[in-house]
């Protein structure tokens, strides 16, 4: 079975003189936003600062100034931001950003980058970026080109593991695994035991999880087939403890890191990486609304090396 996880994700600050998104939004405007992209709701979690929404596929967050949102498979996230475009208009929002990253199965996705952001131009004048190398790990950014200018103080970490190890794979694809047999694994009691949690175990496989703890948010989603695994992480915390237990956890043969507007990512990445990862990109890039992009993508050199893998060209193989 393959599925795709990695994830395209968006971002949309309004005007909070003329909007706030927790006051004045209903939960069926959010149900309809989803829908768009071909997801659904599956439930959610609130404090006074933020609301999450765990989706079919993948998360979304609000606070009363903007909301984050992320979906994976063969979504085309790019509807649902231009349904938020067109319900709420270009007057209250104060600025678009819309991430995408390279996918295991490219070829069976709607669309491309330059597709979605072909559509978003229709609506916002922007500038686009690719982050990494084009025949390897890389992230496209597209972010609306106007006078807005992001807070340093506005930062967001994101963790993307692929090919986990043989142990943690068997693990997550247990039959029956219960969602708290996963936080046990991922030992996230003891990392965020004092966040408000809202998680999911999908049928066969696959896991998601929400935490909000004041205006702080963190999301995990597990795709856990050993073909095609992927772990990804994102929160607007340093996530450098987190990640360093992901590693030991997940052993993956590779992953990403991203960050906006930390100013030290250099030493971030020192401080907790194991050196028996290679680094292969590295780029950092001040952009043009002033957030501070990094990336940086991590292999683990193999000693052991996989057969070709047979297919069935008559079966409906997606990875062909």
């Amino acid at each position: 079975m393959f599925f795709e996880g990695s994830e395209k994700k968006a971002e949309i600050v309004v005007n909070t003189t003329k909007i706030s998104l927790l006051d004045h939004i209903e939960d069926e405007f959010w149900v309809a936003l989803v829908q768009c992209c071909n997801a659904q709701i599956l439930s959610s979690v609130k404090n006074e600062h933020c609301k999450a929404f765990l989706l079919s596929e993948s998360s979304l967050f609000v606070w009363h100034d903007r909301f984050v949102i992320l979906t994976c498979g063969n979504t085309r996230l790019v509807h649902s931001v231009e349904f938020f475009i067109q319900q709420i208009g270009m007057d209250k929002i104060q600025q678009v950003t819309y991430q995408r990253k390279n996918e295991y199965f490219a070829h069976a996705q709607p669309s491309s980058f330059g597709d979605d952001i072909k559509l978003l131009g229709q609506y916002v004048a922007g500038k686009a970026y690719r982050f990494g190398e084009l025949d390897s790990h890389h992230n496209y950014i597209f972010h609306q080109d106007n006078n807005f200018r992001v807070n340093n103080l506005d930062k967001i970490y994101e963790f993307l593991a692929y090919q986990i190890s043989a142990e943690a794979s068997e693990k997550l694809t247990t039959a029956g695994l219960k969602s708290a047999e996963i936080r046990q694994f991922l030992q996230l009691d003891q990392l965020i035991g004092d966040f408000l949690l809202d998680d999911f175990v999908f049928d066969p496989f696959g896991y998601s999880v929400n935490a909000i703890k004041g205006k702080y948010y963190l999301t995990i989603h597990v795709t856990p087939q050993a073909n095609s695994s992927y772990v990804s992480v994102e929160s607007n915390m340093n996530l450098s403890e987190l990640s360093e237990r992901f590693l030991a956890v997940l052993a993956p043969k590779s992953f990403d890191l991203l960050s906006f507007n930390d100013f030290d990512f250099v030493n971030l990445m020192a401080g907790f990486i194991p050196t028996s990862y290679v680094s292969k990109s590295r780029v950092s890039e001040r952009l043009s609304n002033n957030n501070l992009v990094c990336f940086a993508n991590y292999i683990l050199p193999q000693q052991d090396f996989v057969k070709a893998k047979a297919f069935d060209i008559a079966g409906e193989n997606h990875a062909l």
